[in-house]
């Protein structure tokens, strides 16, 4: 072979592997984005002078005082996705103070997904608490003592939804998978659903089950957010028929991939650490609420 063809080898192989490092990173770092601005994706929904806009709107912080909280959620809903959220929570004494990450469709018989972090007294560890609703039926709450303190630093909650498993990670450690059972009778969100965040008063139950109240005195308090890039299966108005979701199932949606079927085996690994470690609550295990233990429960543990 002639230098002029081994150049021409050399030089294709570079472009080649150039452009599957591009396109590895546009799969995969995407979701750590922070130069989408806010609203390209998302509108305020409530507690307008509430929320402020930073760094040229790829920074969003929501405070909240005896007056009022503060949202924002997506401008479309979407039918499956890879969904992530960086969030800095709010400091010091927060018992009573509720901070909400989630996806939620409309009506009774509603479907979402639920990061919910439960302040705490200064020094206290805040407690993330998941849940799960399909068709309306809800009441799955798994609670976690995160390993960092998620007030000082920014931090990357995300939902997997795929048809056949939900994920909850922080970072990129899984605390929860939620395996499609439909075939033995549980509930499995289907709808299109939107993102939605959240910064309100939650002392009735948040803290100590209600007994510890919101200390005033250290109001405003303050959540930040980053990361408004979404990579979901979009459904507009036009085309948000909740029974004909298809599209979004295809493997041409890389979240679908059979590689995001399951965890692998250091996925595996790191929940049952978290699950054993972490873990101060499991709606599997409360035989006062369930005493027979739901049917998910074993599948998805």
């Amino acid at each position: 072979m002639n230098t002029t063809n081994t150049g021409k080898m050399q030089y294709h192989f570079s472009i080649l592997a150039l452009l599957s490092i591009f396109f590895f990173f546009i799969r995969v770092g995407f979701a750590d984005d922070t130069t989408v601005k806010f609203d390209e994706n998302y509108v305020i929904t409530w507690g307008n002078d509430h929320v402020l806009s930073l760094n040229q709107d790829t920074e969003i912080q929501l405070s909240m005082d005896k007056s009022s909280g503060a949202g924002f959620g997506s401008k479309l809903s979407y039918g499956t996705g890879f969904f992530n959220m960086r969030m800095k929570l709010p400091d010091k004494d927060s018992a009573g103070v509720v901070t909400a990450y989630y996806l939620t469709s409309k009506g009774k018989k509603h479907d979402e997904l639920d990061f919910e972090f439960l302040g705490n007294r200064e020094g206290k560890p805040i407690s993330l608490q998941t849940n799960v609703f399909a068709g309306g039926v809800g009441n799955r709450e798994q609670r976690v003592i995160l390993w960092f303190d998620p007030s000082a630093d920014f931090h990357n909650y995300r939902i997997l939804w795929n048809q056949h498993q939900i994920v909850f990670y922080v970072d990129d450690i899984p605390i929860r998978v939620f395996k499609n059972n439909t075939n033995i009778g549980v509930g499995y969100p289907s709808q299109a659903m939107k993102i939605e965040v959240s910064l309100w008063d939650g002392d009735s139950w948040a803290t100590d089950g209600g007994q510890t109240k919101i200390n005033w005195s250290m109001a405003p308090f303050k959540a930040h957010f980053q990361g408004f890039d979404i990579s979901g299966c979009p459904k507009t108005d036009s085309n948000n028929n909740n029974n004909n979701n298809e599209d979004c199932f295809l493997p041409k949606h890389w979240w679908n991939s059979e590689k995001y079927w399951t965890l692998d085996s250091k996925q595996k690994t790191d929940l049952k650490n978290v699950r054993k470690k972490n873990m101060n609550y499991d709606y599997c295990s409360d035989r006062n609420r369930y005493p027979v233990s739901p049917p998910e429960c074993l599948i998805n543990s």
